[in-house]
């Protein structure tokens, strides 16, 4: 009883509802899209700090444990020797 006397939504009105809910779809959808994107290229939280250190060389870690004394001089000569010589023999130690 609401839609007497020609008040009622006819053929256009129902179209052109259709088509602004479409559209307005459309724009959600857009928007999420760009800030899907846009966070997506944000820096992450907190910085990373400084970057890592290179893993010492074979050489430094040699003369350590010559200073630690876990190696005497006559090893670590022998060491030393064969690391720049670039020869894969066998070491005890």
């Amino acid at each position: 009883m609401r839609y007497w006397n020609g008040h009622d939504m006819g053929g256009w009105g129902f179209g052109l509802m259709t088509i602004a809910i479409l559209l307005l779809l459309g724009l959600l959808v857009v928007i999420a899209l760009a800030l899907t994107r846009h966070l997506g290229h944000l820096p992450r939280q907190g910085s990373p700090g400084p970057p890592a250190a290179p893993p010492p060389s074979a050489e430094r870690l040699l003369a350590e444990r010559f200073a630690r004394g876990e190696i005497d001089a006559d090893e670590y000569r022998h060491r030393l020797d064969i690391l720049r010589s670039g020869s894969a023999g066998p070491v005890s130690g």
